[in-house]
């Protein structure tokens, strides 16, 4: 089977693997979609910050067999799988902090998502890692839980009201599930700032206040005069951008939230003004990933059609082409989500 991965730093390679053995408890499924994300392009083509390497935790397919003990599920099922599941029973998990569980990074996908095959472990099997979808639900859309739940738990991280504003820094696939997010949550105001204008302009269509280039001098400005100079109330950094960072500290509302979404690459450091912060009281706060608890909901959120996320699907390859497929997303040349299909 073929099973895509990192050769080098910008180079995937495509190479035959044996078929994975499922022993008891574990579920072996067929990829037929899988998405590209964010921080695959960061392992890529940057420095993830993460010891993983692994690509492609956004895959859904059909079961093609069950190890000895699974009853949940069987051949033929349709299904998303979910690459990481918590223990829910640590200090970390009882503090609602699953994803920093140490079992959640034990428990991966064999050899990964990014595989014509691979096998789900009898952990995420029996503690919730794996949904059956309906037979209305594409693979493709299946593919996008994964996205739509790490954007569910940044939600849970801070305060949001009906008739809040929001912007958000970086439009692509994620950011605009933000910007889905803000208009089931009735947002007064959606304000996205990106350098792509394809971008730019695919976001005008989804009802937005105003889409603004993240060069425009005057970007702070046309934020204060739609909001009585307050600035916004919560702001989403869906980008590696630490100049959107900058961005959004500056164009917060006073105790506003900012929310740091997008995976900044190893290493990286930038120079605050902590007084801004302070005098400011802006809440600063990160969110990493998602649980399974927060893939059910995105799962509800897009079989209910509440958040329509096949409008984001722009562009499929064959596993073959993973290469021109991570370029692809890389460039985001006319392009929103790019998903891999077997």
């Amino acid at each position: 089977m073929k099973t895509a991965s990192v050769k080098e730093p910008s180079v995937i390679s495509v190479s035959e693997t044996d078929k994975p053995s499922i022993g008891e408890g574990d579920v072996l499924v067929q990829m037929n979609a899988c998405g590209i994300c964010g921080s695959d392009l960061e392992k890529v083509f940057g420095q993830y910050g993460q010891p993983s390497m692994r690509l492609g935790h956004e895959p859904s397919g059909i079961i093609l067999d069950v190890g000895s003990g699974v009853s949940e599920f069987k051949k033929g099922d349709r299904v998303f799988t979910h690459h990481h599941v918590p223990c829910y029973d640590c200090h970390l998990c009882n503090h609602g902090n699953e994803t920093m569980c140490s079992k959640y990074y034990e428990t991966n996908l064999s050899p990964c998502g990014l595989s014509e095959e691979y096998v789900v472990p009898a952990w995420n099997v029996s503690h919730g890692g794996i949904l059956k979808i309906s037979d209305s639900l594409s693979f493709e859309e299946a593919a996008m839980i994964e996205p739509l739940a790490c954007c569910v738990r940044a939600w849970t991280k801070f305060r949001f009201h009906e008739g809040d504003s929001v912007a958000i820094f970086g439009i692509g696939p994620t950011g605009m599930m933000h910007v889905m997010l803000a208009h089931e949550k009735k947002s007064s105001k959606i304000f996205c700032f990106d350098v792509n204008d394809f971008r730019l302009n695919f976001a005008k269509k989804f009802n937005i206040t105003n889409s603004i280039n993240s060069m425009d001098k005057n970007r702070k400005q046309k934020i204060l005069d739609d909001t009585e100079g307050r600035g916004v109330d919560v702001a989403i950094v869906s980008t590696s951008s630490l100049k959107a960072l900058e961005d959004a500290i500056d164009m917060v509302r006073k105790g506003g939230y900012v929310m740091m979404f997008g995976v900044p690459s190893k290493g990286a450091q930038l120079n605050l003004d902590m007084s801004k912060i302070y005098s400011k009281e802006i809440t600063l706060v990160t969110s990493y990933a998602a649980s399974d608890k927060d893939t059910k909901e995105a799962l509800d959120l897009i079989e209910s059609s509440k958040i329509d996320v096949k409008q984001l699907i722009t562009h499929t390859y064959s596993i073959d082409d993973s290469q021109k497929a991570f370029d692809h997303a890389r460039s985001g040349n006319d392009a929103m989500k790019i998903i891999i299909t077997k």
